[in-house]
């Protein structure tokens, strides 16, 4: 007799459905515990510009540009006012020292001259007239000495005559006495004469010494206005080339007031503008080169202008060598200024990468050529080219160095 099989729960179906479903389930748990859950953006990675870490040697330098300007230039500025009433040279004239460049006309500097002129003359003649007295008043003075000494002569015979005779009790005594008194007079006369006299020439003496001194100063006094009138006539202090003239006939000109300019073509030196965000790395003696004509030449800095505007400050910069020839004042030129020894370095290039995120992180491409990762990194000096990498790259890293404006704060990038 047949028995009635009774059927198992577990059977193959079963297992293969339990089994397939559980391990459905593991994959989802999978997924959710471990699936990236970064933020992610897809890009064209023909759009972006992908550049690889190095290892080599770091030059720290700057690019500016420099413009090519006269070793030296000579101000031209007005000793004496007045105004232009000739102009004979206009602005990019060569000239030779001396060559006239404008005359200047200033009536009330003519006037002070002639009336100058006039009174040195005066003086002049004051001294004539002086020493003309002096001379007659000498021969009155010895005249009326010479008198003088003809009396006390007479005077002194009568006395020692009496004299002699009032000792043999001749004369009186009354008379002799009266003798003696007219010799002792014309005696004391004379002396004050004499004293007159040297009082009257020495103060002769003093008066034409002061005139002399006087007239001396006068001409002194024309000879500068003589001067000051050569000077209305501004002449070239040096050859070279007047590069301006900022004035036009019938211009009315103060005295020092600029009224052009003129260089020395002897030599050139550059001239160069430079963020002032290195104006205490930049000094007298820093070295630069600059292509010309397809050769290099070096130079040094050879002044810097400590005045800042809008954010830039000027240095000048010599040539080390000769002046490189065909170079001309106005041209400019991109100069390579040094601002340190070159060392070994991890270089990443320049891009626009670094004006979105500061240089501390940046998009590196993976293994797979197929996303790019943030990672955080440490940047350190800067050139034109290349940035200095201190931490967070290793040489053969593929990074982003394009702009990241377009990509957010996106974590991966999958091309």
């Amino acid at each position: 007799m047949d028995r009635q099989l009774k059927k198992k729960f577990w059977n193959r179906q079963r297992i293969f459905f339990v089994g397939g479903g559980g391990v459905l389930l593991l994959l989802i748990l999978w997924g959710f515990i471990f699936a990236d859950k970064r933020s992610k953006l897809n890009v064209e990675k023909d759009k972006i510009t992908i550049s690889a870490v190095t290892k080599g040697s770091f030059d720290e330098y700057i690019a500016v540009t420099a413009v090519v300007y006269p070793l030296k230039t000579i101000r031209l500025d007005a000793i004496e006012g007045g105004y232009v009433a000739y102009k004979f040279l206009e602005g990019g004239s060569m000239v030779k020292r001396g060559d006239s460049i404008l005359r200047l006309e200033n009536q009330r500097l003519m006037m002070d001259f002639v009336n100058r002129e006039t009174e040195m003359y005066r003086l002049i003649n004051e001294l004539q007239n002086t020493r003309l007295r002096l001379k007659q008043d000498r021969f009155s003075l010895e005249k009326a000495l010479s008198d003088l000494d003809y009396q006390v002569d007479q005077a002194k015979d009568i006395y020692d005559r009496n004299s002699k005779l009032f000792k043999d009790k001749v004369v009186a005594e009354q008379e002799f006495l009266k003798t003696k008194r007219d010799y002792e007079k014309l005696v004391k006369q004379r002396q004050i004469e004499v004293q007159s006299q040297d009082y009257q020439i020495n103060n002769a003496t003093t008066q034409i010494s002061q005139l002399e001194g006087t007239i001396a100063r006068t001409q002194r006094n024309l000879q500068m206005m003589k001067e000051n009138l050569s000077n209305l006539v501004v002449r070239a202090p040096v050859d070279g080339q007047l590069s301006s003239i900022n004035v036009e006939v019938g211009t009315s000109i103060q005295a020092g007031q600029n009224i052009g300019q003129i260089d020395d073509l002897n030599g050139f030196k550059m001239r160069a503008e430079i963020d002032e965000h290195y104006i205490s790395r930049v000094f007298a003696g820093l070295k630069a080169s600059f292509e010309f004509n397809g050769k290099n030449n070096e130079m040094a800095i050879s002044k810097v202008y400590p005045e800042v505007k809008n954010g830039r400050f000027e240095v000048d910069m010599n040539f080390v060598n000769a002046t490189p020839e065909g170079i001309r004042r106005g041209q400019s030129s991109p100069i390579r200024l040094e601002l340190g020894k070159s060392s070994e370095a991890m270089l990443l290039p320049v891009g626009g990468f670094f004006s979105d995120t500061g240089g501390n992180w940046v998009y590196v491409v993976d293994k797979s050529g197929k996303r790019a990762v943030k990672r955080n990194i440490s940047l350190g000096r800067k050139n034109p080219v290349y940035f200095e990498v201190l931490d967070g790259l290793q040489p053969g890293d593929q990074v982003i160095t394009s702009s990241y404006e377009n990509f957010g704060n996106k974590e991966v990038l999958e091309f």
